[in-house]
């Protein structure tokens, strides 16, 4: 059966951390004390279900079963992880992570989404401290993959390295933090980030609008691919680092910053505060803002997910552990894709852009490629196939969120020759085909050459085989010829 993940407390964390869990396989099973909790959890849910899977280029895996428990205790049974994601009081989490312990298994890990708190604080009277982390995630929680995971001295290596491993198994980035201290790391950067923000309104100098312009029109974007020291390493020119740090150093000397002063948060302050933030976004509500958010980040992890970068690289590691596409068989077409369309492959009409099929069906004939044997070794080796023609069909409408499958069957193969045929279905129902004549090509003559004796050996049992088949509908057909 599936794994089960424990989440005690449902606010926007713990459905966050729910809504993960559920669409990565795992069975959910929740507690929270609030009458409302199942409500604000589907909703949760649905913007993860609408941007999560877009992220993947692979087949989604089922989504994990969702149950809510009236107890602790019963929410827990079974738990391979628990997160407890209860409101940032320490008497409040001590109570709820001693019910977790009273109740869940021995070996479960129990996991603390606390942004503030040391591991050695909630260990504190814990008859097992060593079950206890922190595992501090960012909201989105099911979209940003960072999670920052503490140990204290009374966790053990072997626990600390299996954390690792189901929160990257998940999808999540687990940055383990090399010792206690209060806020972790990137809430202590967020939090001087914050001050100086706050004086900045209160002296009058930037309205929260400005504020966020100069965030994200300028180095939020660099900080989103390089963070912090990357960024800077670039601006020292080609002396680097050293060079950077020679020349700007003096200036922390400058007061340029509060830095430790904080602003009295008066009521004057929270009313400006509050006033320039709805002149800033309240034209839309908070729903409207999480899903605008989201589709901004699909847009921005898939920007880097293409350059193998950052937070991309996550992406891509996580596509290839789940990427179970079956190998070739001389007895049925190649599956050759299976995904979910993402929201930025559809146009004014709300279906999928027909640049967007092309792109999907090049990337089957790729993925068949590979299964015959052009191989990065065989491209090395000075072999490719070139497309010559592609005729496209469009037989139905695919909306962005649904489950494509592409399956690939061989026409023809012989010599130089490549007759390959996509069909696209959704919902098990054909929505597109595509046709396409591919040339064997030499990368150093740039002409047609026969294929080696790798791709001969892939191709030969599938070509013999797919013969067998019958001819697909639709093969051969020119623009404008009248439906068979």
């Amino acid at each position: 059966g599936a794994m089960i993940a424990a989440v005690i407390g449902g606010g926007v964390i713990g459905a966050g951390w729910a809504a993960r869990f559920l669409l990565m396989g795992w069975d959910v099973q929740m507690h929270d004390p609030d009458p409302d909790v199942a409500r604000k959890t589907r909703a949760v849910l649905d913007n993860a279900r609408a941007s999560l899977p877009a992220l993947s280029d692979v087949a989604p895996v089922p989504e994990g079963r969702l149950s809510f428990h009236a107890t602790i205790a019963g929410a827990v049974a079974g738990a391979t992880w628990v997160q407890e994601s209860v409101p940032e009081r320490l008497d409040l989490k001590a109570r709820t992570l001693a019910a977790i312990q009273a109740a869940c298994p021995a070996d479960a890990i129990v996991g603390s989404s606390t942004s503030g708190f040391k591991p050695s604080e909630l260990q504190v009277g814990s008859a097992a401290p060593g079950q206890i982390i922190v595992a501090h995630p960012f909201n989105p929680v099911y979209l940003l993959p960072l999670v920052e995971l503490v140990g204290s001295p009374a966790n053990s290596a072997d626990l600390m390295d299996r954390a690792r491993g189901l929160l990257t198994g998940i999808g999540c980035y687990p940055l383990q933090i090399r010792a206690e201290i209060d806020a972790h790391i990137a809430d202590r950067l967020l939090e001087s980030l914050w001050r100086e923000a706050l004086w900045l309104v209160r002296d009058g100098i930037a309205t929260t609008a400005e504020i966020d312009e100069s965030i994200r029109m300028g180095f939020g974007l660099r900080w989103a691919q390089m963070g912090l020291f990357e960024t800077y390493r670039i601006a020292g020119g080609e002396a680097g680092m050293r060079h950077f740090v020679a020349q700007f150093g003096p200036c922390l000397q400058w007061p340029w910053s509060h830095m430790t002063d904080v602003p009295d948060m008066d009521d004057a302050l929270i009313d400006r505060i509050a006033a320039q933030s709805d002149a800033q976004s309240g034209a839309h509500s908070i729903r409207d803002l999480e899903r605008i958010r989201d589709r901004n980040l699909v847009g921005i992890l898939r920007g880097l997910k293409a350059t193998g970068w950052g937070a991309g690289a996550v992406l891509a590691a996580q596509d290839r552990r789940r990427d179970s596409l079956p190998g070739l068989t001389p007895d049925a077409p190649a599956i050759t894709a299976h995904r979910i369309v993402p929201p930025d492959w559809t146009d004014y009409n709300g279906h999928m852009n027909e640049a967007r099929y092309l792109q999907a069906m090049s990337e089957a004939c790729d993925r068949f490629l590979l299964l015959i044997g052009v191989t990065p070794e065989y491209l090395a080796g000075g072999h490719s196939y070139f497309t010559a023609e592609t005729h496209l069909r469009h037989l139905g409408e695919v909306r962005a969120g649904a489950a494509i499958v592409i399956t690939t069957q061989v026409l023809g193969g012989d010599g130089r020759k490549l007759h390959l045929f996509h069909t696209m279905t959704c919902d098990g129902q054909p929505v597109a085909t595509a046709e396409q004549l591919l040339l064997h090509v030499s990368l150093d003559s740039r002409r047609t050459c026969p294929p080696g004796r790798a791709v001969l050996t892939g191709l030969m049992p599938v070509l013999a085989g797919h013969a067998r088949f019958p001819r697909p509908t639709g093969a051969g057909r020119a623009v404008g010829d009248p439906p068979s």
